[in-house]
This record gives structure tokens, C-alpha cells and sequence, in this order.
């Protein structure tokens, strides 16, 4: 983990971070919340992404959903990416379209993921 990564990317959990991990090509922080977070450690996360460009990345479910609206009420610089409802959680999406998410945020994805894209 580098200070100077500009990008970070926030996820739920493990699973979520490795998959993102696996897609992303550039150097770009990946953090965890698990699931919940405290608005004291909220807090303290913000403090530290002040100059950086954030990215929340959260499960299409409510739990997902209300740490999404946590972080817009508290983070709203953030930058909020999508994954399609019908896959629920970030984990269990396909790598073409968490890669074509990323790839709209302007996140460097290894382009193995977007050949595999469909037309």
C-alpha cells in the first residue's frame, strides 16, 4: 500500500476486495469495511482519503445500501459504482462486468476481463 495511490476503492469485504483486486491493473488501495463501520472509524477514514479519489463499491443489497448512504451523508466526494441488482453482491458478480464498471470510473482493468465482454 502506497500513500501516493491516488485511487481507493471501498468494499465490503474480503472476498469483495480480492475479486477487485484480481480485475484492477493499476495500483489502487483497496478497503475494506466489513460490512459495517462505525462513524468513528468512518471519520477516520475520511480523514485519511481526504486528497485521493474514492470509490465505494458495495453489494446491491440492504446492507450494502445502507453503508452506501452512510458514506454519501458523510463522504460525499465519494464516487459511487454500481454493480447490476441481479447479482447482489460484488463477490458473485462476473469479472466482464465488474471490469466494465471499474473501466467507467476510469479504473485500469486488465483487458483480459473486457475481451470477454459481450456484444
Amino acid at each position: 500500500m502506497d500513500v501516493f495511490d491516488e485511487k481507493v476503492i471501498i468494499v465490503e469485504g474480503t472476498t469483495d476486495k480480492r475479486k477487485v483486486k484480481g480485475i484492477v491493473k493499476e495500483p489502487v488501495e483497496i478497503i475494506c469495511t466489513n460490512g459495517t463501520i462505525s462513524i468513528t472509524k468512518l471519520d477516520e477514514l475520511i480523514d485519511s482519503l481526504f486528497y485521493r479519489d474514492v470509490y465505494i463499491l458495495v453489494d446491491a443489497d440492504e446492507a450494502g445500501e445502507k453503508l452506501r448512504k452512510q458514506f454519501k451523508r458523510e463522504f460525499p466526494e465519494a464516487e459511487h459504482l454500481y454493480i447490476d441488482k441481479m447479482y447482489k453482491e460484488v463477490a458473485s458478480a462476473p469479472e466482464k462486468h465488474l471490469a466494465s464498471v471499474l473501466t467507467g470510473a476510469n479504473i485500469d482493468v486488465h483487458t483480459e476481463y473486457l475481451e470477454k465482454r459481450m456484444s
